[in-house]
């Protein structure tokens, strides 16, 4: 969603995947919060281009946050909000996209750059 609202590279990708059934997680709500900010940007603005992308916010569940814990040793380079965007695709039975080159290539995660 950073790449997509800072116009980076790769953020063509992620327009070009937005849909009514497009989910964040809380926890990495909170994070695309904390960096529009950190870079002195409108979160009220970046909030609504992004809802209006169709983008919905789910909450994390217990499921989710053991998903994240138990597969910190097969992801030990991903942060506790990468796992936990990891948990809510694989509970969702979707793909996960990502500019971060530590993720994997597993099946379920999409490098958009």
């Amino acid at each position: 969603m950073l790449a997509y609202l800072r116009d980076e590279p790769g953020g063509d990708v992620v327009k070009s995947a937005f849909s009514a059934e497009t989910t964040c997680s809380a926890a990495n709500w909170s994070e695309t919060m904390q960096k529009v900010l950190q870079h002195g940007d409108d979160w009220a603005l970046a909030s609504q281009l992004l809802k209006a992308q169709g983008v919905t916010i789910e909450p994390v569940t217990q499921a989710d946050a053991e998903w994240a814990a138990v597969h910190w040793t097969s992801h030990p380079n991903l942060s506790l909000g990468d796992r936990l965007c990891l948990a809510l695709a694989n509970r969702l039975g979707t793909t996960a996209l990502t500019a971060d080159t530590a993720w994997d290539t597993d099946e379920g995660i999409r490098h958009i750059r």
